[in-house]
């Protein structure tokens, strides 16, 4: 009997010192050292790639915003954000597409809307947008609804518009578009894309030196 107790015993005492040394382990050295790591290595990625301007966080390079004037340039539609009923301090909690398939009537409606609309902002008194012109992107939502990036081809059909009315020329905005706008990763993966945000407040800054 006293011996199936100490062996019991011992048993106990040893799981419960497995217990201990694994909850330090993984439950402190190793989230300690990767998040060594990852300000050490990835710095600004750690730290949910923040963008500052005028010294204030105004976003992240990973996250589309919405609500811009027609000053700036426009991202992406956001269509398949969901109505946020959890915290109502702030406008957004949920994201995800649409879920709608290509030949559905509400979703060709809202395209034809949408591009209508990019047609109708975009075009000036001296530069006319064409249906044809308009990328697909300009008229749809993204998976997540998030997406940070424009094609280059959508950030310039802006161009004209946002030119005029921030009275820059047209050569000017061209360039800052070209500046901002960032190649395939590694050279072969995703396509060319513009970051609405940092481009807005290049432009802002631009601006306001004008």
């Amino acid at each position: 009997m006293n011996n199936s107790v100490t062996h019991t015993a011992r048993l106990l005492g040893a799981a419960l010192r497995a217990l201990l040394l694994l909850t330090l382990v993984t439950g402190v050295i190793y989230p300690l050292a990767l998040t060594g790591i990852a300000q050490g290595l990835f710095h600004d990625q750690a730290n949910g790639s923040q963008i500052t301007a005028d010294g204030k966080v105004v976003g992240s390079s990973l996250i589309g915003q919405q609500g811009y004037s027609l000053d700036y340039f426009q991202p992406r539609p956001a269509n398949g954000l969901g109505t946020n009923s959890v915290n109502t301090q702030y406008k957004l909690l949920l994201s995800g597409a649409t879920n709608l398939s290509a030949d559905n009537e509400k979703l060709i409606k809202s395209v034809e809307a949408a591009k209508a609309r990019v047609v109708r902002e975009n075009s000036t008194a001296d530069y006319k947008v064409r249906p044809s012109q308009v990328p697909a992107d300009a008229v749809t939502s993204s998976a997540s609804g998030l997406d940070p990036d424009i094609s280059p081809q959508y950030a310039e059909l802006q161009v004209h518009r946002v030119a005029e009315r921030n009275g820059l020329p047209v050569a000017t905005v061209e360039k800052l578009v070209e500046d901002h706008t960032q190649g395939r990763t590694l050279g072969f993966m995703g396509e060319p894309r513009v970051n609405v945000l940092e481009l807005n407040i290049a432009l802002r800054e631009l601006a306001a030196r004008s």
